[in-house]
């Protein structure tokens, strides 16, 4: 016999963000095109999900102009 989950324990409330409290939480960039072209289909997500963290870690070695001469 399936188990039936409550309603109450599926819905989420969460509050609105205002002014600057949108800058507490931290947030990943991934390129559009990883998602929506089918070039990159055969990428799983957790790939995708990686590429994000490189591309902000190297954003932020830029910010702190942490390069070499072959940047």
């Amino acid at each position: 016999m399936a188990e039936t989950i409550p309603e109450s324990q599926t819905t989420v409330q969460l509050d609105y963000f205002y002014g600057m409290q949108a800058d507490m939480y931290a947030f990943l960039r991934i390129p559009k095109i990883l998602i929506k072209d089918g070039r990159f289909e055969h990428l799983s997500n957790e790939a995708k999900m990686l590429f994000g963290l490189l591309l902000d870690r190297m954003s932020l070695s830029m910010k702190n102009r942490w390069f070499d001469e072959e940047n």
